[in-house]
């Protein structure tokens, strides 16, 4: 997208999120073609359903044209209804472990849903559901239950997808709150203080239990910077961000500023207040620190360029008439650009790739296949 269709695309983003203190129209008209690309940006970012909540404020002489408005309609008619069944599964999966005696919490995903203007329109990916208990028990329990454990989960450091599914709807256990960092160093600072965070859980008319917005400024920090550095992130966890900081109190924020150093994530987070203050106009006092301007920069330029997760950059990256050797080398490299951003982070998640790529040799072979990617999505 050019210079223009960012700055409706931000502009759109404000009006869905601060109806109240942004102004209700776009300061540049866009054309049909404009338009389609703005919604396909939507559609890699996975903001759909917030961006048109914006787009229903816009005066009629700037709203998009009738066949995309049409089209956009329908696409965010599906996202209601499935956070209507994610938050059915959520409180579903609740109640069933209660019924183990065990407590439990939604992570991220629906518990952010509900502090959105609109609950039904943030975009839904999958659940993330923290059982407590450790892994041992927790594995134990998931068989007791009659759920399978895959074999590619067994190496996983923080949590073990449900199966079978219930709707298709995916479903991750967790057992520890996070993955934390790369950094070992700092990864054991965090998981201490979620561990202790995440017991601090309260019901919700859904259904289910959330964490404290506290807990949720780290845990969703260190998720941002993990995916980062691994593989990348989209605006739709800028957007959960910010929803996050206008839910926060001041003591909140003080108390999360105090460990940013120490959590090692000063550098993200200053990036990512940047990022805010540009896109959202968030106001310094939310801030949880200073805003970086030449990495927050840096990091939007791969917000843009990867879409949700860093889909679209590792899409063009698996093109079939790439060679394989080559594919792997250009993956490792757009991974070790970051090491400007976290050298310790970058170092640990390449050390942790290739000692996952040897350990996996044996169930390569036996699931005849070559890629991480292809191991960890085999079913």
């Amino acid at each position: 997208m050019d210079r223009f269709e960012n700055e409706a695309l931000y502009e759109l983003l404000r009006m869905a999120v601060d109806e109240g203190n942004s102004p209700s129209c776009l300061s540049h008209r866009l054309d049909s073609n404009e338009w389609e690309k703005l919604h396909s940006e939507c559609l890699r970012q996975f903001i759909t359903g917030v961006v048109y909540r914006g787009v229903c404020r816009l005066p009629r002489d700037q709203q998009p044209p009738i066949e995309l408005a049409f089209q956009w309609a329908s696409e965010v008619e599906t996202i209601k209804g499935q956070n209507k069944l994610l938050n059915a599964e959520a409180a579903r999966l609740t109640e069933l472990f209660a019924a183990q005696g065990r407590k439990t919490a939604v992570l991220k995903g629906p518990a952010n849903a509900l502090l959105y203007p609109d609950s039904y329109m943030r975009q839904v990916g999958d659940i993330d559901l923290w059982v407590d208990g450790g892994r041992d028990s927790v594995c134990t329990l998931l068989k007791k239950m009659g759920y399978q454990i895959s074999e590619t989960d067994f190496d996983v450091f923080h949590h073990f997808h449900l199966y079978p599914t219930n709707n298709d709807i995916s479903v991750e256990v967790h057992f520890r709150p996070s993955f934390g960092t790369w950094n070992p160093f700092t990864k054991k600072r965090i998981l201490c203080f979620l561990e202790e965070e995440i017991q601090k859980v309260e019901r919700v008319d859904e259904g289910f239990y959330v964490p404290s917005i506290k807990f949720a400024l780290a845990m969703q920090l260190t998720h941002i910077m993990h995916h980062f550095i691994g593989e990348g992130v989209g605006a739709k966890q800028i957007v959960d961000y910010y929803i996050l900081l206008k839910h926060s109190s001041e003591d909140d924020r003080r108390e999360i500023t105090a460990k940013l150093s120490s959590f090692g994530l000063l550098k993200i987070c200053g990036a990512l207040m940047w990022i805010l203050g540009n896109v959202f106009g968030l106001d310094r006092s939310k801030m949880l620190c200073e805003p970086d301007e030449k990495h927050g920069k840096e990091m939007l330029a791969v917000i843009h360029e990867g879409g949700n997760f860093g889909y679209y950059a590792q899409n063009l990256l698996n093109e079939s008439s790439m060679n394989m050797a080559v594919r792997c080398l250009k993956h490792r490299w757009r991974n070790i650009r970051k090491f400007w951003f976290a050298p310790m982070d970058v170092f640990c998640c390449e050390l942790d790739y290739w000692g996952s790529f040897i350990k996996s040799i044996p169930l390569r072979i036996k699931l005849r296949k070559f890629s991480l990617w292809d191991v960890y999505h085999a079913k």
